[in-house]
């Protein structure tokens, strides 16, 4: 018997239920996105908060949140980071994003650099 997810699951579960409910290529990106997070920071955290998957390192990162249209990755402090391949889609007065559709290609080097930037951030005394 399938049991659904729940917020005691742990984020192996709660992600791996996330891209299996939304399958296709919003699931695939969402996975992508994930695996580029690890891969330019290997100490990173993860955690399911509200209803969504979180990267931290020494504060938080950023978030992976789906939507019927996109997948979108929002960088905590976003408006610190410089985005010389610029990247990001959304501007805001503190947070950044990028919106993901269908047939999109993001810019790898460029996103992992911008978690390594968002890590750096982080930790450094003025914190952004």
């Amino acid at each position: 018997m399938n049991k659904s997810p729940t917020k005691g699951d742990s984020f192996e579960a709660l992600f791996g239920a996330r891209v299996a409910e939304l399958g296709g290529w919003r699931g695939k990106t969402l996975a992508r996105i994930r695996a580029l997070v690890r891969r330019a920071d290997p100490g990173v955290v993860e955690e399911w908060k509200w209803n969504t998957p979180v990267w931290k390192h020494d504060g938080m990162i950023c978030t992976g949140e789906t939507y019927k249209s996109h997948v979108k990755v929002t960088f905590a402090k976003g408006k610190s980071l410089p985005d010389p391949s610029g990247i990001f889609t959304q501007d805001g007065t503190v947070r950044r994003a990028i919106d993901l559709h269908e047939g999109d290609e993001l810019n790898e080097a460029a996103f992992e650099a911008m978690v390594r930037a968002a890590v750096a951030l982080n930790r450094s005394p003025d914190r952004g």
